[in-house]
């Protein structure tokens, strides 16, 4: 039987969603320090009363259980009949529909991989301030799997005339308690609703949990866990209820490749199985050869290709391999720094090496830009070793490359004020490791190259077998082939994801 949409509105969402360009400022959110960790910890300001917030985030017995059962065995009837089920314990021990005053229900997915040892011990702290029920492991439970199933239980019941379902689906907040690849897997999954018209797509707030958090620093969620975070954590989730919703782009990247495969996909890449070919070709206006193979994704913080996307393959393959090495972003961010050193960053020239040398030798850059549909090519530097396509202005742990450019500057190069939300991605460039470090320590801007409303990177090996590649800090190695080009076009999703502003 096909579902009715809900009869819920945008707005009941909670509070008003903010217009265009109401992102929060990041300039300051950029230079986030040790400060920030001591601030969230909950010593100054009001302190949050459990009680009141289990009152104002936890859904009644029978709608978490439904929810919880709907997910876990992947069956919206299974969720009905176990809200079937807890309603009449309910009745049993006195707490009906009434007795519990939801104001803004409220998930939590937790990645308890990430954050050293704080995963498993903050998800337990979360079972404790609001229900087991409402937090998902993403180790154990895709949020695919929850916005299919979970979210549908509650709209099955809304159909049935349950004021209390419908009242959970159209208020409902997530919070996600991970890293910046961990929430765009998240905010990914989310899109499903607005693909099926699933309305209203609840908003999203972060609990930075991962080394970088640009997303979460974007967001005003802070760039760091906090030192008293125990106590910092009733403050994330009561913040949440009751923050505004702000808007982001997201950019959906298609990778076309003439043979071959990618091996180790990461989380936000997909592959197109062949029996969608046709479908994809008319989706992006391309003819597909018979051996080609095509992966798509969504980011929303940044895509790269080069050397920054190199250390960061390497570290990610470490951190699977000896855990225990990568127990904190203090520990996550020296493996970094000693990746830069031995991947040729610093100590190798360019032409030392095929691999090493500038991005030109293998990469064409097309842009579109604002209110222009013809491709038009933009010449890349030659001293140009990494290639980042930026959506927030944080990035790298909170640095501002793209940096606070002048109204007179922006001028002369045909470049606006860049904001989260205004369908344009920043392209710069960034050459050996001492202008890397220069330009993340803030001293210097990075190769300032190009704003776009579409892109489309043609790259073809020569000397090169692979490049490669990340995805708001998912990297993956880039086959490569000598005579033939493999394609990434970018272009902006037609819906806005809904973040929680965290900074209000």
């Amino acid at each position: 039987m096909e579902r009715a949409a809900p009869e819920v509105e945008m707005e009941a969402a909670g509070d008003d969603v903010h217009t265009p360009h109401s992102a929060p400022s990041t300039a300051s959110s950029a230079r986030v320090s040790i400060w920030e960790s001591v601030r969230a910890c909950g010593l100054w300001g009001k302190d949050v009363d459990k009680a009141e917030l289990r009152q104002r985030v936890v859904m009644p017995l029978y709608a978490r259980r439904a929810v919880a059962a709907a997910v876990k065995e992947k069956s919206e009837s299974a969720g009905v009949a176990a809200a079937a089920a807890a309603k009449e314990e309910e009745v049993v021990e006195g707490e009906g529909e009434e007795g519990l005053a939801v104001v803004t229900p409220m998930v939590v997915f937790v990645n308890s991989k990430s954050g050293g040892r704080h995963g498993p011990e903050l998800k337990l702290r979360l079972h404790e301030l609001i229900s087991e029920e409402q937090v998902f492991d993403l180790s154990d439970v895709k949020p695919s799997d929850f916005i299919r199933y979970g979210l549908g239980c509650l709209e099955r019941l809304a159909e049935r005339g349950d004021n209390c379902a419908k009242n959970i689906r159209g208020n409902l907040r997530i919070m996600v308690a991970g890293g910046d690849g961990t929430v765009g897997w998240v905010l990914g999954c989310l899109q499903e609703l607005n693909m099926l018209k699933r309305e209203p797509v609840p908003p999203t707030g972060i609990i930075p949990l991962g080394t970088g958090n640009d997303l979460a620093r974007s967001f005003g969620w802070g760039g760091s866990f906090p030192f008293g975070w125990r106590s910092a954590v009733k403050r994330y989730l009561s913040k949440a209820g009751a923050a505004p919703i702000v808007h982001l782009d997201s950019w959906q990247a298609v990778i076309t490749m003439p043979e071959g495969q990618i091996d180790e996909l990461p989380h936000a890449l997909k592959k197109v199985e062949p029996a969608d070919h046709l479908e994809f070709n008319k989706e992006n206006g391309i003819k597909l050869p018979e051996k080609a193979s095509s992966y798509k994704g969504v980011f929303y913080n940044y895509l790269s290709i080069g050397m920054d996307a190199q250390v960061a393959y390497g570290f990610h393959h470490l951190r699977n391999e000896k855990p225990y090495l990568a127990q904190g972003p203090v520990a996550n961010k020296m493996i970094y720094a000693g990746y830069s050193c031995t991947q040729g960053w610093f100590c190798t020239p360019c032409t030392a090496s095929p691999q090493l040398r500038g991005l030109r030798n293998i990469l064409r850059l097309y842009i579109k830009r604002a209110n222009c549909s013809d491709w038009e090519q933009v010449q890349m530097p030659s001293s140009v070793r990494s290639l980042v396509i930026l959506n927030l202005k944080n990035y790298s742990s909170g640095r501002h490359p793209w940096g606070d450019l002048k109204p007179d500057y922006l001028e002369k190069r045909g470049f606006v004020e860049a904001h989260s939300d205004d369908g344009l991605v920043e392209i710069f460039g960034l050459k050996q490791g001492w202008h890397a470090s220069f330009v993340l320590a803030e001293l210097i801007n990075a190769k300032h190259i190009a704003q776009a409303a579409a892109i489309k990177l043609e790259m073809r090996g020569g000397e090169w077998d692979r490049a490669y590649v990340q995805m708001d800090g998912e990297p993956w190695k880039q086959p490569l082939i000598q005579d033939q080009s493999t394609t990434v076009e970018i272009n902006k999703v037609p819906y806005h994801s809904l973040m929680i502003n965290g900074d209000s």
